[in-house]
């Protein structure tokens, strides 16, 4: 008798537990968000949703306010015309964008670094530019190394030409 009882037991705790199991599956709600994808939750869906988008109440196969069956295939036909919908971009389109912005800032760099580099050398060139013109300024005798390592003294008339060129370079460093 103990079996028996133990066995009816066992069967009304199993058809509770289904019951259970059966009636939560009622409560779910399902609605279709901005971008037209249908979400499902055991939890309202936000207040911005408008009740022409949510398909399925707890208790209730039709949407919130409406009379009619066909209510949820209008919804999901609406959200599928709109022309202006755009699709969310797919793993290879974000991965090509990625690439393309990838490729754009390293040109940046590389436009960057090169530029740097023209402003430093350029920077350089007008220090040596001013200490050449003050040397010359100085009126102290200039000498010059020529091709045969032959040391000489450059005359006015080339310290007014070397004046007149380093003149010109200085123009451009201002």
């Amino acid at each position: 008798m103990n079996a028996i009882r133990l066995k009816q037991v066992f069967s009304a705790a199993a058809a509770l537990v289904l019951l259970s199991l059966a009636t939560s599956a009622l409560a779910q709600f399902v609605w279709l968000d901005e971008k037209g994808v249908k979400q499902y939750s055991d939890m309202p869906p936000p207040t911005s949703v408008p009740n022409k988008r949510i398909l399925k109440t707890p208790g209730h196969s039709l949407p919130r306010g409406t009379g009619s069956e066909d209510a949820g295939a209008a919804a999901d036909a609406a959200a599928d015309s709109k022309p202006d919908a755009k699709a969310p971009p797919t793993i290879a389109e974000q991965d090509a964008a990625f690439q393309k912005r990838k490729a754009e800032q390293a040109e940046k760099n590389k436009k960057a670094e090169q530029e740097a580099k023209l402003a430093s050398n350029k920077a350089e060139n007008c220090a040596r530019a001013r200490a050449n013109q003050r040397a010359l300024d100085s009126g102290a005798r200039i000498a010059q190394t020529d091709a045969n390592g032959q040391r000489s003294y450059i005359s006015d008339q080339q310290r007014a030409q070397q004046n007149a060129q380093n003149r010109e370079a200085l123009n451009d460093c201002q």
